[in-house]
C-alpha cells in the first residue's frame, strides 16, 4: 500500500500484500527527472539466498515494519545488517558505501492495535544511525 500510495498519490487498501511486484515510476525530485524501479517484496522470503538476491538488486531501501506487528519490527535490525553487509562487502570494491536506508513504521493510525511504540522505533533508528519515519 505504501508503494502504491507513493506512485499514485492515492491510498488503495484493496491489494494483495502477498504478491511481490516491481513498479516503475518517474518523478521530479529537486528539479531532476528520476526513474524508479521499486521492488515491493511480499516480506515472506523463505530462505536467506532469496533475501540476499533482493538486497543486492537494490540501490536504496525503505525497511518497513508495522506498528501492529512486533515480529516485523524485530526483523528490521537483521535486514539493515544484511543491507550493510552485502553492499559494503569487499566484493563490491574498495570504498563501497552503504546505500541509502530509511526505517519506516507503518500503520500509525491503528493506535489500539499498536505493539511497537514510537520510542522503540526511534531508539532503533538511533542505534543504527538511520532516519526514522512513522506514517499511516
Amino acid at each position: 500500500a505504501l508503494t502504491v500510495r507513493f506512485i499514485t498519490r492515492r491510498f488503495i487498501g484493496d491489494y494483495d500484500p502477498t504478491l511481490e511486484m516491481i513498479y516503475r515510476h518517474v518523478a521530479i525530485i529537486d528539479g531532476e527527472m528520476v526513474h524508479f524501479e521499486i521492488l515491493d517484496t511480499a516480506g515472506q522470503e523463505e530462505d536467506s539466498l532469496q533475501i540476499e538476491e533482493k538486497i543486492k538488486w537494490g540501490d536504496g531501501f525503505a525497511v518497513v515494519y508495522s506498528v501492529t506487528d512486533r515480529c516485523s519490527f524485530d526483523e528490521v535490525m537483521r535486514l539493515c545488517f544484511l543491507i550493510n553487509h552485502l553492499h559494503c562487502s569487499p566484493k563490491r570494491g574498495a570504498g563501497a558505501e552503504q546505500p541509502p536506508v530509511v526505517i519506516v513504521a507503518n500503520k500509525k493510525d491503528l493506535q489500539f492495535d499498536r505493539m511497537v511504540s514510537t520510542e522503540d522505533g526511534q531508539n532503533l533508528s538511533k542505534a543504527l544511525k538511520l532516519p526514522f519515519y512513522e506514517i499511516s
